[in-house]
Protein backbone atom coordinates (compact mmCIF):
# COMPACT_ATOMS: atom_id res chain seq x y z
CA UNK A 1 0.00 0.00 0.00
CA UNK A 2 1.89 3.03 -1.01
CA UNK A 3 0.87 6.82 -1.10
CA UNK A 4 1.91 9.23 -3.79
CA UNK A 5 -0.53 11.87 -5.62
CA UNK A 6 0.26 12.12 -8.96
CA UNK A 7 0.92 8.99 -10.36
CA UNK A 8 -2.43 7.64 -8.96
CA UNK A 9 -4.33 9.55 -11.14
CA UNK A 10 -2.23 10.35 -14.36
CA UNK A 11 -4.28 8.51 -16.67
CA UNK A 12 -7.29 10.67 -15.36
CA UNK A 13 -5.20 13.59 -16.10
CA UNK A 14 -4.35 12.16 -19.62
CA UNK A 15 -7.87 11.48 -20.96
CA UNK A 16 -8.62 15.00 -19.75
CA UNK A 17 -6.10 16.81 -21.04
CA UNK A 18 -6.82 14.50 -24.34
CA UNK A 19 -10.81 15.08 -24.21
CA UNK A 20 -9.65 18.77 -23.99
CA UNK A 21 -7.68 18.26 -27.60
CA UNK A 22 -10.22 16.73 -29.35
CA UNK A 23 -12.39 19.37 -28.50
CA UNK A 24 -9.73 22.08 -29.61
CA UNK A 25 -8.34 19.72 -32.80
CA UNK A 26 -12.18 19.62 -33.94
CA UNK A 27 -12.52 23.63 -34.52
CA UNK A 28 -9.94 22.98 -37.32
CA UNK A 29 -11.24 20.40 -38.94
CA UNK A 30 -12.44 21.07 -42.45
CA UNK A 31 -13.37 16.91 -43.39
CA UNK A 32 -17.35 16.61 -43.55
CA UNK A 33 -17.23 13.00 -42.17
CA UNK A 34 -15.13 14.15 -39.63
CA UNK A 35 -12.22 11.74 -39.67
CA UNK A 36 -9.49 13.46 -37.71
CA UNK A 37 -11.69 13.90 -35.03
CA UNK A 38 -12.60 10.33 -35.06
CA UNK A 39 -9.13 8.70 -35.14
CA UNK A 40 -7.59 11.42 -32.51
CA UNK A 41 -10.54 10.43 -30.39
CA UNK A 42 -9.63 6.59 -30.93
CA UNK A 43 -6.15 6.86 -30.46
CA UNK A 44 -6.67 9.11 -27.54
CA UNK A 45 -9.03 5.98 -25.96
CA UNK A 46 -6.68 3.15 -26.94
CA UNK A 47 -3.36 5.26 -25.13
CA UNK A 48 -5.64 5.59 -21.92
CA UNK A 49 -7.02 1.71 -22.33
CA UNK A 50 -3.45 0.42 -22.46
CA UNK A 51 -1.97 2.79 -18.94
CA UNK A 52 -5.09 0.94 -17.58
CA UNK A 53 -4.43 -2.24 -18.65
CA UNK A 54 -0.44 -1.85 -17.93
CA UNK A 55 -1.42 -1.11 -14.34
CA UNK A 56 -3.99 -3.37 -13.42
CA UNK A 57 -1.28 -6.12 -14.85
CA UNK A 58 1.16 -4.88 -12.39
CA UNK A 59 -1.43 -5.50 -8.70
CA UNK A 60 -0.28 -2.52 -6.96
CA UNK A 61 -2.75 -0.17 -4.81
CA UNK A 62 -1.80 2.79 -4.49
CA UNK A 63 -3.73 5.92 -2.84
CA UNK A 64 -3.34 9.77 -3.35
CA UNK A 65 -4.62 13.20 -2.81
CA UNK A 66 -5.23 12.88 0.63
CA UNK A 67 -6.45 9.24 0.36
CA UNK A 68 -9.44 10.36 -1.49
CA UNK A 69 -8.21 8.48 -4.56
CA UNK A 70 -7.06 4.33 -4.59
CA UNK A 71 -5.79 2.87 -7.75
CA UNK A 72 -5.92 -0.75 -7.79
CA UNK A 73 -6.33 -4.13 -10.29
CA UNK A 74 -10.13 -3.49 -10.06
CA UNK A 75 -10.41 0.11 -10.77
CA UNK A 76 -7.87 -0.39 -13.68
CA UNK A 77 -9.50 -3.29 -15.15
CA UNK A 78 -12.89 -1.90 -14.93
CA UNK A 79 -11.38 1.61 -16.71
CA UNK A 80 -9.94 -0.39 -19.09
CA UNK A 81 -12.87 -2.74 -20.13
CA UNK A 82 -14.93 1.16 -19.76
CA UNK A 83 -12.19 2.60 -22.08
CA UNK A 84 -12.55 -0.07 -24.87
CA UNK A 85 -16.36 -0.01 -24.61
CA UNK A 86 -16.20 3.49 -25.78
CA UNK A 87 -13.75 2.76 -28.99
CA UNK A 88 -16.12 0.20 -30.00
CA UNK A 89 -19.36 2.18 -29.46
CA UNK A 90 -17.56 4.72 -31.39
CA UNK A 91 -16.30 2.68 -34.11
CA UNK A 92 -19.82 1.43 -34.30
CA UNK A 93 -21.44 5.49 -34.46
CA UNK A 94 -19.42 6.94 -37.29
CA UNK A 95 -21.56 5.34 -40.06
CA UNK A 96 -24.66 5.75 -38.33
CA UNK A 97 -24.60 9.28 -36.63
CA UNK A 98 -23.41 11.08 -40.11
CA UNK A 99 -26.86 11.37 -41.76
CA UNK A 100 -28.53 11.96 -38.30
CA UNK A 101 -26.28 15.27 -38.21
CA UNK A 102 -24.87 14.28 -35.16
CA UNK A 103 -21.32 14.03 -36.64
CA UNK A 104 -19.68 16.72 -34.40
CA UNK A 105 -16.86 17.38 -32.50
CA UNK A 106 -18.81 17.24 -29.13
CA UNK A 107 -20.13 13.97 -29.49
CA UNK A 108 -16.50 12.34 -29.63
CA UNK A 109 -15.60 14.88 -26.76
CA UNK A 110 -18.46 14.04 -24.68
CA UNK A 111 -18.36 10.74 -24.93
CA UNK A 112 -14.69 11.01 -23.79
CA UNK A 113 -16.08 12.78 -20.45
CA UNK A 114 -18.46 9.93 -20.03
CA UNK A 115 -15.23 8.49 -19.87
CA UNK A 116 -13.21 10.77 -17.46
CA UNK A 117 -16.40 10.25 -15.33
CA UNK A 118 -16.26 6.25 -15.35
CA UNK A 119 -12.73 6.56 -14.45
CA UNK A 120 -13.48 8.98 -11.42
CA UNK A 121 -15.69 6.46 -10.01
CA UNK A 122 -14.31 3.31 -10.28
CA UNK A 123 -10.84 4.71 -8.29
CA UNK A 124 -12.97 6.29 -5.59
CA UNK A 125 -11.94 6.05 -2.11
CA UNK A 126 -13.93 8.72 -0.83
CA UNK A 127 -17.96 9.52 -1.10
CA UNK A 128 -17.53 12.83 -2.56
CA UNK A 129 -15.46 11.46 -5.40
CA UNK A 130 -17.73 8.85 -6.13
CA UNK A 131 -20.33 11.57 -6.51
CA UNK A 132 -17.94 14.24 -8.69
CA UNK A 133 -17.64 11.10 -11.29
CA UNK A 134 -20.93 10.26 -11.36
CA UNK A 135 -22.15 13.76 -12.18
CA UNK A 136 -19.07 14.00 -14.07
CA UNK A 137 -21.09 11.04 -16.42
CA UNK A 138 -24.31 11.49 -16.23
CA UNK A 139 -24.19 15.43 -17.18
CA UNK A 140 -22.57 14.34 -20.17
CA UNK A 141 -24.75 11.31 -21.26
CA UNK A 142 -27.72 13.89 -20.64
CA UNK A 143 -26.39 16.16 -23.26
CA UNK A 144 -25.61 13.55 -25.71
CA UNK A 145 -29.27 12.42 -25.34
CA UNK A 146 -30.17 15.98 -26.61
CA UNK A 147 -27.26 16.10 -29.10
CA UNK A 148 -30.28 15.80 -31.94
CA UNK A 149 -31.81 19.05 -31.18
CA UNK A 150 -34.49 18.86 -33.77
CA UNK A 151 -35.67 15.54 -33.16
CA UNK A 152 -38.60 15.60 -30.61
CA UNK A 153 -38.43 11.87 -29.20
CA UNK A 154 -34.86 12.05 -28.79
CA UNK A 155 -35.32 15.79 -26.60
CA UNK A 156 -38.46 14.09 -24.86
CA UNK A 157 -36.10 11.36 -23.93
CA UNK A 158 -33.39 13.69 -22.49
CA UNK A 159 -35.90 15.35 -20.43
CA UNK A 160 -37.25 12.06 -18.50
CA UNK A 161 -33.10 11.13 -18.08
CA UNK A 162 -32.23 14.58 -16.50
CA UNK A 163 -35.29 14.86 -14.25
CA UNK A 164 -34.98 11.26 -13.22
CA UNK A 165 -31.45 11.10 -13.17
CA UNK A 166 -31.01 14.54 -11.11
CA UNK A 167 -33.53 13.00 -8.68
CA UNK A 168 -31.54 9.67 -8.22
CA UNK A 169 -28.64 11.79 -8.00
CA UNK A 170 -30.13 13.35 -5.06
CA UNK A 171 -31.47 10.35 -3.37
CA UNK A 172 -27.85 8.94 -3.50
CA UNK A 173 -26.29 12.29 -1.80
CA UNK A 174 -28.97 12.20 0.78
CA UNK A 175 -27.39 8.87 1.74
CA UNK A 176 -24.23 9.30 1.70
CA UNK A 177 -24.71 12.70 3.93
CA UNK A 178 -26.68 10.32 6.50
CA UNK A 179 -23.56 8.43 6.05
CA UNK A 180 -21.47 10.98 7.11
CA UNK A 181 -23.95 12.29 9.79
CA UNK A 182 -23.69 8.74 11.39
CA UNK A 183 -19.95 7.94 10.99
CA UNK A 184 -18.50 11.33 11.18
CA UNK A 185 -16.43 10.47 7.80
CA UNK A 186 -16.79 10.57 3.74
CA UNK A 187 -13.44 8.40 3.71
CA UNK A 188 -14.86 5.08 2.45
CA UNK A 189 -12.24 2.87 4.56
CA UNK A 190 -13.10 5.34 7.86
CA UNK A 191 -16.53 4.19 7.47
CA UNK A 192 -15.73 0.91 7.64
CA UNK A 193 -13.90 1.54 10.65
CA UNK A 194 -16.40 3.50 12.23
CA UNK A 195 -19.34 0.75 11.43
CA UNK A 196 -17.49 -2.12 12.83
CA UNK A 197 -16.90 -0.47 16.58
CA UNK A 198 -20.65 -0.50 16.55
CA UNK A 199 -20.68 2.77 18.09
CA UNK A 200 -22.75 4.42 15.39
CA UNK A 201 -26.45 5.28 15.35
CA UNK A 202 -28.38 2.50 13.58
CA UNK A 203 -30.97 4.24 12.60
CA UNK A 204 -29.34 6.69 10.95
CA UNK A 205 -27.29 4.86 9.51
CA UNK A 206 -29.83 1.92 7.63
CA UNK A 207 -32.38 5.48 6.52
CA UNK A 208 -29.08 6.51 4.83
CA UNK A 209 -28.25 3.12 3.46
CA UNK A 210 -32.03 2.61 1.88
CA UNK A 211 -31.36 5.83 0.00
CA UNK A 212 -27.26 4.92 -0.99
CA UNK A 213 -28.82 1.46 -2.73
CA UNK A 214 -31.86 4.04 -4.40
CA UNK A 215 -29.51 5.75 -5.70
CA UNK A 216 -26.89 2.66 -6.57
CA UNK A 217 -30.27 0.68 -8.25
CA UNK A 218 -31.03 3.84 -10.49
CA UNK A 219 -27.79 3.65 -12.07
CA UNK A 220 -27.69 -0.02 -12.78
CA UNK A 221 -31.39 0.69 -13.85
CA UNK A 222 -32.77 -2.27 -11.18
CA UNK A 223 -36.68 -2.07 -10.52
CA UNK A 224 -38.86 -0.45 -9.48
CA UNK A 225 -35.88 2.02 -10.41
CA UNK A 226 -36.10 1.59 -13.98
CA UNK A 227 -38.77 3.83 -15.45
CA UNK A 228 -35.98 5.97 -17.11
CA UNK A 229 -34.72 2.35 -18.78
CA UNK A 230 -36.92 1.93 -22.17
CA UNK A 231 -37.86 5.49 -23.07
CA UNK A 232 -34.42 5.95 -22.72
CA UNK A 233 -33.11 3.27 -24.65
CA UNK A 234 -35.89 4.26 -26.92
CA UNK A 235 -35.76 7.62 -27.67
CA UNK A 236 -32.61 8.41 -27.59
CA UNK A 237 -30.08 8.12 -31.24
CA UNK A 238 -29.05 4.44 -30.98
CA UNK A 239 -25.30 5.48 -30.79
CA UNK A 240 -26.51 7.22 -27.54
CA UNK A 241 -28.32 4.58 -26.61
CA UNK A 242 -25.22 2.12 -26.67
CA UNK A 243 -23.11 4.47 -24.48
CA UNK A 244 -25.28 4.22 -22.12
CA UNK A 245 -25.53 0.60 -21.99
CA UNK A 246 -22.32 -0.63 -22.19
CA UNK A 247 -19.71 1.47 -19.99
CA UNK A 248 -21.87 3.14 -16.92
CA UNK A 249 -22.97 -0.07 -16.32
CA UNK A 250 -19.51 -1.30 -15.51
CA UNK A 251 -19.11 1.97 -13.62
CA UNK A 252 -22.20 1.42 -11.35
CA UNK A 253 -20.40 -1.83 -10.73
CA UNK A 254 -17.37 -0.48 -9.92
CA UNK A 255 -19.46 2.26 -7.43
CA UNK A 256 -21.47 -0.51 -5.82
CA UNK A 257 -18.40 -2.50 -4.83
CA UNK A 258 -16.85 0.74 -3.65
CA UNK A 259 -19.73 1.82 -1.48
CA UNK A 260 -21.50 -1.35 -0.28
CA UNK A 261 -18.75 -3.70 0.05
CA UNK A 262 -15.57 -1.14 1.04
CA UNK A 263 -17.51 1.14 3.23
CA UNK A 264 -20.72 -0.50 4.08
CA UNK A 265 -19.38 -4.50 4.38
CA UNK A 266 -20.58 -4.08 8.33
CA UNK A 267 -24.18 -3.79 6.81
CA UNK A 268 -23.75 -6.64 4.76
CA UNK A 269 -26.91 -8.23 5.95
CA UNK A 270 -29.16 -5.39 5.96
CA UNK A 271 -28.14 -4.34 2.20
CA UNK A 272 -28.03 -7.75 1.03
CA UNK A 273 -31.68 -8.52 2.01
CA UNK A 274 -32.38 -4.88 -0.15
CA UNK A 275 -30.71 -6.21 -3.14
CA UNK A 276 -32.41 -9.75 -3.50
CA UNK A 277 -35.92 -7.54 -3.61
CA UNK A 278 -34.28 -5.74 -6.58
CA UNK A 279 -33.20 -8.09 -8.22
CA UNK A 280 -36.18 -10.58 -7.69
CA UNK A 281 -38.34 -7.36 -9.01
CA UNK A 282 -35.96 -6.32 -12.03
CA UNK A 283 -35.93 -10.37 -12.94
CA UNK A 284 -39.71 -10.53 -12.78
CA UNK A 285 -40.79 -7.16 -14.20
CA UNK A 286 -37.59 -7.36 -16.89
CA UNK A 287 -38.94 -10.48 -18.37
CA UNK A 288 -42.33 -10.00 -18.41
CA UNK A 289 -42.57 -6.79 -19.94
CA UNK A 290 -39.99 -7.51 -22.84
CA UNK A 291 -42.27 -10.30 -24.24
CA UNK A 292 -44.73 -7.38 -24.83
CA UNK A 293 -42.70 -5.44 -26.43
CA UNK A 294 -42.43 -5.00 -30.96
CA UNK A 295 -39.34 -2.16 -30.53
CA UNK A 296 -36.40 -3.69 -30.54
CA UNK A 297 -34.65 -1.33 -28.26
CA UNK A 298 -37.10 -1.53 -25.77
CA UNK A 299 -37.39 -5.04 -25.79
CA UNK A 300 -32.88 -4.91 -25.17
CA UNK A 301 -34.11 -2.19 -22.35
CA UNK A 302 -36.26 -4.62 -20.45
CA UNK A 303 -34.04 -7.36 -20.75
CA UNK A 304 -30.94 -4.94 -19.31
CA UNK A 305 -33.51 -4.80 -15.86
CA UNK A 306 -33.79 -7.99 -15.76
CA UNK A 307 -29.76 -8.62 -16.69
CA UNK A 308 -28.98 -6.67 -13.82
CA UNK A 309 -31.18 -8.89 -11.53
CA UNK A 310 -29.49 -11.59 -12.19
CA UNK A 311 -25.85 -9.48 -11.63
CA UNK A 312 -27.51 -8.01 -7.85
CA UNK A 313 -28.25 -12.01 -6.66
CA UNK A 314 -24.48 -12.35 -7.25
CA UNK A 315 -23.50 -9.37 -5.08
CA UNK A 316 -26.62 -10.75 -2.58
CA UNK A 317 -25.22 -13.77 -2.38
CA UNK A 318 -21.56 -13.10 -0.54
CA UNK A 319 -22.07 -12.80 3.25
CA UNK A 320 -24.46 -15.35 4.89
CA UNK A 321 -23.84 -16.91 8.21
CA UNK A 322 -19.63 -17.89 9.27
CA UNK A 323 -18.04 -16.90 5.77
CA UNK A 324 -15.19 -17.49 4.74
CA UNK A 325 -13.11 -15.20 2.27
CA UNK A 326 -12.81 -17.39 -0.94
CA UNK A 327 -16.57 -17.79 -1.00
CA UNK A 328 -17.44 -13.99 -0.76
CA UNK A 329 -14.52 -13.47 -3.80
CA UNK A 330 -16.25 -15.88 -5.49
CA UNK A 331 -19.46 -14.33 -5.57
CA UNK A 332 -18.13 -10.79 -5.94
CA UNK A 333 -15.94 -11.73 -8.91
CA UNK A 334 -18.77 -13.86 -10.38
CA UNK A 335 -20.33 -10.52 -10.37
CA UNK A 336 -18.34 -8.03 -12.07
CA UNK A 337 -17.40 -11.35 -14.91
CA UNK A 338 -21.46 -10.84 -15.44
CA UNK A 339 -21.09 -6.95 -16.22
CA UNK A 340 -17.33 -7.33 -18.64
CA UNK A 341 -19.78 -9.93 -20.24
CA UNK A 342 -22.86 -8.62 -20.72
CA UNK A 343 -21.33 -5.26 -21.47
CA UNK A 344 -19.56 -7.05 -24.60
CA UNK A 345 -22.56 -8.69 -25.86
CA UNK A 346 -24.90 -5.65 -25.72
CA UNK A 347 -21.98 -3.78 -27.84
CA UNK A 348 -22.49 -6.41 -30.49
CA UNK A 349 -26.45 -6.04 -30.51
CA UNK A 350 -26.75 -2.59 -30.45
CA UNK A 351 -23.90 -2.15 -32.73
CA UNK A 352 -25.83 -4.73 -35.51
CA UNK A 353 -28.95 -2.22 -34.80
CA UNK A 354 -26.84 0.99 -35.62
CA UNK A 355 -25.85 -1.23 -39.11
CA UNK A 356 -28.84 -2.10 -39.81
CA UNK A 357 -30.07 1.75 -39.81
CA UNK A 358 -29.50 3.78 -42.66
CA UNK A 359 -30.54 7.16 -43.62
CA UNK A 360 -34.09 8.49 -43.17
CA UNK A 361 -34.61 4.51 -41.42
CA UNK A 362 -34.29 3.58 -38.01
CA UNK A 363 -34.04 -0.47 -37.62
CA UNK A 364 -35.46 -0.47 -34.61
CA UNK A 365 -38.72 -2.48 -34.83
CA UNK A 366 -38.54 -6.77 -34.47
CA UNK A 367 -40.43 -6.88 -37.67
CA UNK A 368 -37.24 -4.63 -39.48
CA UNK A 369 -35.43 -7.99 -39.08
CA UNK A 370 -37.31 -10.35 -40.75
CA UNK A 371 -35.79 -12.56 -43.47
CA UNK A 372 -32.47 -10.77 -42.26
CA UNK A 373 -30.99 -14.59 -42.67
CA UNK A 374 -31.40 -14.03 -46.68
CA UNK A 375 -30.47 -10.45 -47.21
CA UNK A 376 -27.64 -11.00 -44.82
CA UNK A 377 -26.44 -14.81 -43.49
CA UNK A 378 -23.54 -13.39 -41.69
CA UNK A 379 -25.24 -10.62 -40.14
CA UNK A 380 -28.04 -12.76 -38.67
CA UNK A 381 -25.75 -15.06 -37.45
CA UNK A 382 -23.80 -12.92 -35.22
CA UNK A 383 -27.53 -11.55 -33.87
CA UNK A 384 -28.24 -15.01 -33.16
CA UNK A 385 -24.75 -15.47 -31.34
CA UNK A 386 -26.10 -12.68 -29.36
CA UNK A 387 -29.18 -13.45 -28.75
CA UNK A 388 -27.97 -17.09 -27.31
CA UNK A 389 -25.41 -14.77 -25.42
CA UNK A 390 -28.30 -13.07 -23.84
CA UNK A 391 -30.48 -15.94 -23.04
CA UNK A 392 -27.44 -17.89 -21.45
CA UNK A 393 -27.60 -21.06 -23.92
CA UNK A 394 -24.46 -22.68 -24.20
CA UNK A 395 -21.53 -22.49 -25.49
CA UNK A 396 -21.61 -18.26 -25.66
CA UNK A 397 -20.53 -16.41 -22.77
CA UNK A 398 -23.83 -15.44 -21.36
CA UNK A 399 -24.20 -19.28 -20.60
CA UNK A 400 -20.94 -19.26 -18.86
CA UNK A 401 -21.94 -15.68 -16.88
CA UNK A 402 -25.22 -17.23 -15.47
CA UNK A 403 -23.52 -20.85 -14.61
CA UNK A 404 -21.00 -18.43 -12.32
CA UNK A 405 -23.82 -16.51 -10.45
CA UNK A 406 -26.05 -19.43 -9.91
CA UNK A 407 -22.97 -21.40 -8.14
CA UNK A 408 -22.48 -18.21 -5.87
CA UNK A 409 -26.19 -18.27 -5.04
CA UNK A 410 -25.65 -22.62 -4.11
CA UNK A 411 -22.66 -22.75 -2.80
CA UNK A 412 -24.00 -20.30 0.23
CA UNK A 413 -25.51 -23.51 1.18
CA UNK A 414 -28.98 -21.83 2.66
CA UNK A 415 -32.21 -22.93 1.17
CA UNK A 416 -33.21 -19.49 0.74
CA UNK A 417 -30.53 -18.70 -2.02
CA UNK A 418 -31.18 -21.80 -3.40
CA UNK A 419 -34.60 -21.00 -3.88
CA UNK A 420 -33.02 -17.95 -5.35
CA UNK A 421 -31.41 -20.05 -7.93
CA UNK A 422 -34.09 -21.88 -9.01
CA UNK A 423 -36.70 -18.80 -9.27
CA UNK A 424 -33.66 -17.00 -11.66
CA UNK A 425 -33.54 -20.10 -13.89
CA UNK A 426 -37.19 -20.19 -14.32
CA UNK A 427 -36.99 -16.39 -15.03
CA UNK A 428 -34.38 -17.31 -17.61
CA UNK A 429 -36.30 -19.89 -19.23
CA UNK A 430 -38.87 -16.89 -19.68
CA UNK A 431 -36.39 -14.46 -20.89
CA UNK A 432 -35.24 -16.97 -23.12
CA UNK A 433 -38.80 -16.74 -25.48
CA UNK A 434 -38.26 -13.55 -26.44
CA UNK A 435 -34.66 -13.26 -27.55
CA UNK A 436 -35.35 -16.68 -29.61
CA UNK A 437 -38.11 -14.94 -30.91
CA UNK A 438 -35.75 -12.18 -32.52
CA UNK A 439 -33.76 -15.49 -34.04
CA UNK A 440 -37.06 -17.23 -35.27
CA UNK A 441 -37.77 -13.48 -36.90
CA UNK A 442 -34.22 -13.65 -38.59
CA UNK A 443 -34.97 -17.23 -39.87
CA UNK A 444 -38.59 -17.63 -40.85
CA UNK A 445 -40.11 -14.88 -41.47
CA UNK A 446 -40.50 -13.60 -44.86
CA UNK A 447 -38.76 -10.54 -45.82
CA UNK A 448 -40.83 -7.35 -45.77
CA UNK A 449 -42.01 -6.17 -49.46
CA UNK A 450 -39.17 -4.05 -50.76
CA UNK A 451 -37.19 -4.82 -47.93
CA UNK A 452 -33.74 -3.05 -49.57
CA UNK A 453 -30.42 -4.88 -49.13
CA UNK A 454 -27.93 -3.77 -45.99
CA UNK A 455 -25.56 -1.37 -46.76
CA UNK A 456 -22.36 -2.78 -45.24
CA UNK A 457 -19.39 -1.47 -44.16
CA UNK A 458 -15.91 -3.53 -44.33
CA UNK A 459 -14.44 -1.92 -40.87
CA UNK A 460 -17.56 -1.81 -38.86
CA UNK A 461 -18.16 -5.31 -40.72
CA UNK A 462 -15.09 -6.65 -39.44
CA UNK A 463 -15.37 -5.03 -35.58
CA UNK A 464 -18.67 -6.87 -35.73
CA UNK A 465 -17.73 -10.48 -36.66
CA UNK A 466 -15.04 -9.84 -33.82
CA UNK A 467 -17.23 -8.88 -31.27
CA UNK A 468 -19.15 -12.12 -32.16
CA UNK A 469 -16.00 -13.63 -31.95
CA UNK A 470 -15.05 -12.67 -28.46
CA UNK A 471 -18.60 -14.04 -26.94
CA UNK A 472 -18.17 -17.52 -28.52
CA UNK A 473 -14.70 -17.74 -27.61
CA UNK A 474 -14.85 -16.07 -23.90
CA UNK A 475 -18.22 -18.54 -23.69
CA UNK A 476 -15.45 -21.77 -24.44
CA UNK A 477 -12.61 -20.62 -22.39
CA UNK A 478 -13.81 -18.28 -20.02
CA UNK A 479 -10.91 -19.03 -17.32
CA UNK A 480 -8.76 -16.06 -18.07
CA UNK A 481 -11.59 -13.78 -17.90
CA UNK A 482 -12.66 -14.68 -14.03
CA UNK A 483 -9.21 -15.36 -12.99
CA UNK A 484 -8.49 -11.54 -14.23
CA UNK A 485 -11.77 -10.77 -12.37
CA UNK A 486 -11.41 -12.66 -9.21
CA UNK A 487 -7.58 -11.32 -8.73
CA UNK A 488 -9.07 -7.75 -9.11
CA UNK A 489 -11.61 -8.31 -6.89
CA UNK A 490 -9.41 -10.16 -3.86
CA UNK A 491 -6.63 -7.21 -3.80
CA UNK A 492 -9.95 -4.65 -3.93
CA UNK A 493 -11.06 -6.70 -0.98
CA UNK A 494 -7.75 -7.12 0.63
CA UNK A 495 -6.14 -4.15 0.68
Amino acid sequence: MMHMNWPVIYPELLLLVLACAVALVDLFVQDPKRRPTFWLAQVSLAVVAALHLLQAHEGVTLYGMQDMVVADPMGHLLAFFSAVAVMVTLAYAQPYIGPRDMLKGEFFTLAMFVLLGICVMVSANNFLVVYLGLELMSLSLYALVALRRDNATATEAAMKYFVLGALASGFLLYGLSMMYGATGTLEIPGVLAAISTGQVNDTVLVFGLVFVVAGLAFKLGAAPFHMWVPDVYHGAPTAVTLLIAGAPKLAAFGMTIRVLVDGLFGLAVEWQQMLIVLALASLVLGNLAAIAQSNLKRMLAYSAIAQMGFMLLALASGVVGQEDADRVHNAYSSAMFYMVTYTLTTLGTMGLVMLLSREGFESEEITDLAGLSRRAPWMAGVMAVFMFSLAGIPPTVGFYAKLAVLQALVTTGVSGYVWLAIIAVLLSLIGAFYYLRIVKVMYFDEPPQGAPAVLQGSGVNALLAVNGAAVLVLGILPSGLMAMCRDAIVKALTS
